[in-house]
């Protein structure tokens, strides 16, 4: 058993545009997302807050150490780079 997360922590609640276009772009790339429904979720809800400073906002990402409020696809691969390469596609090491 490993503590490495299987994707990037990925926050998300319906109806969220930014969301959608975030997803649809790391889903392109093959970048492996552990999706959480800010909405279904209230321990998602908390994590998000926790890092957009008492708002939830969405997209947030945990990669890593780090958390990201509604970064763009470079951002994340960026971040990956540094705190999860392991889990970046061949194509984007």
């Amino acid at each position: 058993m490993t503590d490495e997360p299987a994707g990037i922590t990925f926050y998300w609640r319906p109806g969220c545009g930014f969301c959608a276009r975030l997803e649809r772009a790391l889903v392109k790339a093959d970048i492996p997302l552990e999706r959480h429904n800010i909405w279904d979720d209230p321990a998602a809800a908390a994590a998000v807050r926790s890092i957009a400073r008492g708002n939830e906002t969405v997209p947030t990402l945990v990669i890593g150490p780090v958390g990201m409020v509604n970064p763009s696809p470079r951002e994340v691969v960026d971040a990956m780079r540094e705190h999860t390469p392991d889990l970046l596609p061949e194509a984007l090491r």
